[in-house]
């Protein structure tokens, strides 16, 4: 087990953050475009490192990581 893949983990965790706080500015009248491109982004980016993290960590464990 290699610890990049901890490190593709980590940083998965945290963009997963960003998709429920840019549906958030969503809300937001001058957010309305910005708001859910950074959703769309955020969980594309956190759906690619899960991915790469797999590589190296069981799913159970990634998951359980990943979901905090």
């Amino acid at each position: 087990m290699n610890s990049i893949h901890w490190i593709y983990l980590i940083a998965a965790g945290f963009f997963e953050i960003g998709w429920p706080l840019g549906l958030k500015l969503a809300s937001i009248p001058s957010f309305k475009i910005f708001g859910p491109i950074i959703s769309i982004i955020s969980m594309g980016i956190s759906g690619v490192l899960l991915w790469l993290s797999l590589k190296g960590i069981s799913i159970g464990t990634a998951y359980a990581v990943w979901t905090g």
